[in-house]
């Protein structure tokens, strides 16, 4: 299918990777490989991609979607850090896990949790991730690639470009991804809560 294309997962062909990038700049959603599950993506902005990853996902409002960044100095314009958080993310990324931290007063209403004012931050350690999001210049609006009343998330690069091809604008085909999510780590309260044990290590932090 057109809107599938094989990239390499260690060197990113960057001619392959030009169009994925004028797709989400232009408001579309893609599916990308992680540094743990394939994931749906969309720009913060583009308000009808995140209602079609919805959709696909049959996710209510209610489920917050995660935040990529290129690198932590990017986070400070959505997330509240202080020097205890900095330090453990510095030890964890770029790498497996999701943080859940206090969202800034400039975040939007709809990105960040109603009652918490939290969002869900990653730093993928993917080459690929890392490519779109340093060109990019700002984040990705991310959901695990995982079907409604499915038991684990999509995994073989084939059946993705067959199932979802048709239902994305561009779907980034790179090598078998994993059937473990990232690991959930609360950053609202300190000492830090494991929320879900995922491909990171919660032992490497000092949690278990």
């Amino acid at each position: 299918m057109s809107s599938c294309v094989s990239v390499h997962p260690v060197n990113p062909q960057w001619r392959l990777l030009e169009p994925v990038l004028d797709v989400l700049r232009a408001g579309g959603l893609i599916i990308f490989p992680t540094d743990t599950c394939y994931a749906l993506g969309c720009l913060v902005g583009a308000r009808a991609a995140q209602e079609r990853l919805r959709r696909i996902r049959q996710l209510d409002l209610q489920h917050d979607l995660s935040l990529l960044f290129p690198g932590i100095a990017q986070l400070a314009e959505y997330a509240k850090l202080d020097d205890r958080a900095f330090a453990l993310l510095r030890k964890a990324l770029p790498g497996p896990y999701t943080f859940i931290l206090p969202a800034t007063k400039d975040v939007p209403r709809r990105l960040a949790d109603p009652k918490k004012r939290s969002i869900g931050v990653r730093i993928p350690a993917h080459p690929i991730c890392e490519m779109l999001l340093a060109e990019l210049g700002e984040p990705l609006m991310s959901s695990t690639l995982q079907l409604p009343e499915a038991d684990i998330p999509l995994t073989d690069p084939e059946e993705i470009c067959t199932l979802l091809g048709n239902q994305v604008d561009k779907v980034i085909l790179a090598e078998q991804g994993r059937a473990q999510c990232s690991t959930i780590i609360d950053l609202l309260q300190w000492p830090p809560q494991l929320l879900r044990k995922g491909a990171g290590d919660p032992a490497a932090l000092g949690l278990e």
